[in-house]
């Protein structure tokens, strides 16, 4: 596992995971309020990519397949449970590359995948945000708003903080999948009702990405309605998850 997941025990004897993909430039800590929100027995992981906090001095990776093989790497030896991921905006395809990475290559089914506000990556053309200059791509983060919004206004942090910012824009820009490859796992699709960047008439699109079946929610918000509406999210995710753990045979 080394130093990609940040892992909160469970309240009780582990029973599943929720493995947690956050947004570009975001951080493990973004889920961290989850923490002891979930159904007794979840544990919880997020994942830190490289080239932030405690992995500042690691190379980002700037390419989808690379990072979602480093990801599956750090999971395999945590198969032993039902595993549950859940992806904000770069996470989303991230969680359906690990997610499929683990299907072919470990036999290995989620139980439930949540992508969060962002379209079905074969439908994403044209984005080339990675080349903005400094300026411009400062001041789009301050328009997409978030929990990193502020961190932006404070010029000597620049240096610390695009360089991974732009590596994981790189990685969005450069994935384009043709079609997708269907997962055995069912998705449940997160969208804020005002995000610009993921219109709600896209969300349904994510049905190319299972066999099992798609759920679609929106949230008021924009991108990053995750944060002003983290209880009804998190009682969504607790749901599908308390409802997996009501459909598994009692122990006799």
């Amino acid at each position: 596992m080394g130093t990609w997941l940040r892992r909160r025990e469970a309240q009780s004897p582990a029973a599943s995971r929720l493995v947690c993909l956050p947004h570009a430039g975001g951080t493990a800590a973004s889920f961290a309020g989850w923490s002891g929100r979930l159904p007794a027995g979840v544990e919880l992981i997020a994942v830190q990519y490289p080239g932030r906090q405690d992995r500042l001095g690691e190379e980002p990776i700037g390419d989808m397949a690379t990072m979602a093989e480093q990801v599956a790497d750090a999971l395999r030896p945590l198969l032993d449970l039902p595993l549950f991921l859940f992806g904000h905006s770069m996470g989303t395809g991230l969680a359906y590359e690990v997610a499929g990475l683990l299907e072919r290559e470990e036999g290995f089914v989620a139980q439930h995948v949540f992508v969060s506000a962002r379209p079905a990556p074969h439908r994403i053309d044209g984005e080339h945000r990675h080349r903005l200059s400094d300026e411009d791509l400062v001041a789009a983060m301050r328009r997409l708003g978030g929990p990193d919004a502020e961190v932006y206004n404070h010029p000597e942090l620049l240096p610390l903080i695009l360089p991974p910012l732009r590596a994981d824009l790189a990685l969005l820009d450069r994935y384009r999948p043709e079609r997708l490859t269907p997962l055995r796992a069912p998705l449940t699709v997160f969208g804020g009702e005002s995000d610009d960047t993921c219109p709600v008439s896209e969300l349904p699109a994510w049905s190319a990405a299972t066999t099992a079946g798609v759920r679609v929610r929106t949230f008021p918000g924009g991108h990053h309605y995750l944060r002003a509406c983290e209880d009804e999210v998190l009682a969504e995710v607790s749901a599908e998850i308390l409802s997996y753990q009501g459909r598994q045979p009692l122990d006799v």
